[in-house]
Parts: C-alpha cells; sequence; structure tokens
C-alpha cells in the first residue's frame, strides 16, 4: 500500500463517516472528527462518559495527520501514517466497528455533466482467501459486480482508487435501478471465489500431507514396541493434525455498493 493510496483511503474514510476534512494538501490532512470516530480513535471514555452523565455539549477533538513527510511542507505538524503504524491500524480496525459495509457516488465534475448523467450500481466484495497448514499464504481479493449487466471484473478495489467519491449523490446524477439483487450478486461473486480457489494451483497442500505423512511416520517408531498406547500418542496424532492439515479459509473483508458512471 502507498503513500498516496493511504491519503486516499484517509480522505474517503473521514468523508463517509461524517468528519469534514478542514485542510487538505500533499501529504497532509487535518479533521475534525465526528463524535463517533473520537470516541472510537481519541481514547476519552471518562470524557464521554461524563458528557454523557452531565448532558454538556460534545466537542470532539481534531485529528492531522501526516500521511507523506516529503510531500508536506515543514510548516505541517501532525501524527505521521504509515503501512503497519498503531494509528493506521485502529482506522482499519475502527471500519469493522463501524460497518463493513458503505455505498458511496461517484463524483462528476461540473464539467463532464450532462442535463442528467446515469450512475451504474456496483457490488463490490474484498475478501482475504488463506491458504493454511504449517505455513500460511493469504491472498486479498477486490471484485466488482455491475448489477445491471452481470459483468464481473477483479481488482475492484484499485478502479476504485482512481475515483472521486463522495457519500451523497451529485447533482445532475441519478442512480440506474438494479437488475440483479444485491443478495443474488454475493451468490455470484461467492461462485466467483470459489472459481478461483478451485483453479488455483494447490501443491502446497500436497507438500503438506507429505511432512505430515513423514511425522506420523517418524511419530509412530517412538510408540512402536508399545502395545498400549498412552494418552501422550493420541494427543501428538492430534497436534499433528492441527498443524498440518490443509484448511482453507474464506474472510469477508468489508464491500459496498458504488454508483459509477459508465466511463
Amino acid at each position: 500500500m502507498q503513500q498516496q493510496d493511504i491519503h486516499n483511503f484517509l480522505e474517503r474514510y473521514f468523508t463517509a463517516n461524517e468528519s469534514p476534512i478542514l485542510e487538505n494538501s500533499r501529504g497532509y490532512l487535518h479533521v475534525q472528527l465526528s463524535i463517533d470516530l473520537d470516541k472510537l480513535l481519541m481514547n476519552r471514555p471518562f470524557y464521554w462518559h461524563y458528557l454523557e452523565k452531565t448532558g454538556g455539549t460534545p466537542n470532539p477533538m481534531q485529528m492531522t495527520l501526516i500521511t507523506n513527510p516529503e510531500e508536506c511542507s515543514e510548516d505541517k505538524k501532525g501524527e505521521q501514517v504509515h503501512f503497519g503504524s498503531p494509528r493506521l491500524h485502529q482506522i482499519f480496525q475502527s471500519v469493522q466497528q463501524l460497518g463493513a459495509y458503505i455505498r458511496l457516488f461517484e463524483q462528476i465534475p461540473v464539467g463532464e455533466r450532462m442535463n442528467s448523467t446515469a450512475l451504474h450500481p456496483w457490488l463490490c466484495l474484498n475478501a482475504k482467501i488463506s491458504y493454511q497448514c504449517d505455513r500460511k499464504k493469504d491472498i486479498v481479493i477486490s471484485l466488482g459486480l455491475n448489477l445491471i449487466n452481470g459483468e464481473i471484473q477483479d481488482q475492484f478495489h484499485d478502479l476504485l482508487l482512481t475515483k472521486d467519491l463522495t457519500p451523497k449523490i451529485p447533482d445532475f446524477c441519478f442512480t440506474l435501478s438494479p437488475l440483479i439483487t444485491p443478495r443474488s450478486g454475493l451468490s455470484r461473486l461467492e461462485n466467483t471465489i470459489r472459481s478461483i480457489i478451485s483453479q488455483d494451483d494447490h501443491q502446497w497442500a500436497e507438500d503438506a500431507q507429505y511432512r505430515w505423512d513423514q511425522d506420523l511416520r517418524l511419530l509412530e517408531t517412538f510408540y512402536e514396541d508399545m502395545e498400549e498406547k498412552p494418552e501422550s500418542y493420541f494427543l501428538e496424532i492430534e497436534a499433528l493434525k492441527d498443524q498440518y492439515e490443509p484448511k482453507i479459509n474464506i474472510n469477508i473483508i468489508n464491500g459496498g455498493l458504488f454508483y459509477l458512471s459508465s466511463k
């Protein structure tokens, strides 16, 4: 994840959560947090508890983030964020707490708007596929389904990064009604994920099974002279299964409904 990607993500994150961006310049964001984001990010439980008890006027804090020190002017001060930084990790976690679903509209530049511009509904699903045995490999996929014509596009998140998105439908724009229901769309995307997995190379599972068999044979040599196997034998058998048995897990990260222009 590049620094510009982080900056773009934070812009959408604060906008979607009704936290006005007071200043947005190269590598720099100054934001007025909403009450909900203050509670999630600023670690002020006693303040909010006292305020709720006394009925006082909320005063959410502001947050200043530097997403790229090299691009940010020297007079700007704030908290640096990068992939893996505690603050960005906290924000990623808050996305799940706030809800794993979002609805956004493409902001059409005024000069490109006709009398009325149609926005097409796309259902986006971001998921993580985990291949797990004694080793682990994670694959993150992003799929988009056009709810009008059924087109499925991979790396959909990368496409969204190129768009200017807003939580409110722009003036002189209207949304097309989906011909495919979101429920049916999710089923189509689930089948696509299963197809991706079935077409993948699963030599890793065969290799894990081989290592499992090797360790099982070694374990048997330790207990081969015992007519009655002790409990430790069965515990070790189960431990080897937990360690080596190939598993495929699919974890839905988040999703959303995005209304985009036909371009």
